[in-house]
């Protein structure tokens, strides 16, 4: 999957946000999308995620950025390959988005912050699991 750099794509996108802690994980998930994860090693770090969620009470509450499972998760799939091609992906957010304050701004805040930025993709790529599962 190659980054969106449709501009319009890019405004929808920024007139959903409607806090900063969205913005952070919608940046972030935008700029990783060419972050290079084997889908068997990204199972299998999302399972482990699922399970600490679980064991914290209700899998599908609202996903804490400094919790257990985000952690977890950012730590399974850390590498500075993973972590480079995540910053190329903000720059490129950045450059696409000149006139969206919001998107520019959050993807600055995330390039200044490596760790932050990190945590808010694992944070995201644990969205798109809980997204992506039926709930019970």
């Amino acid at each position: 999957m190659r980054l969106p750099t449709d501009h319009a794509l890019l405004e929808q996108v920024e007139a959903t946000l409607d806090d900063r802690d969205r913005a952070l994980l919608a940046v972030a998930f935008l700029a990783g999308t060419d972050v290079p994860i084997p889908d068997d090693e990204l199972r299998g770090a999302r399972r482990r995620a699922m399970l600490l969620l679980a064991a914290g009470g209700d899998p599908h509450r609202e996903l804490d950025p400094q919790g257990r499972a985000v952690n977890a998760l950012a730590s399974d799939l850390d590498s500075e390959g993973r972590r480079e091609a995540l910053a190329a992906g903000l720059e490129a957010v950045a450059s696409a988005a000149p006139d969206l304050e919001l998107l520019r701004s959050t993807a600055d805040e995330l390039r200044a912050d490596t760790e932050l930025a990190w945590r808010a993709f694992a944070c995201a790529l644990l969205v798109e699991e809980l997204a992506e599962e039926p709930a019970e």
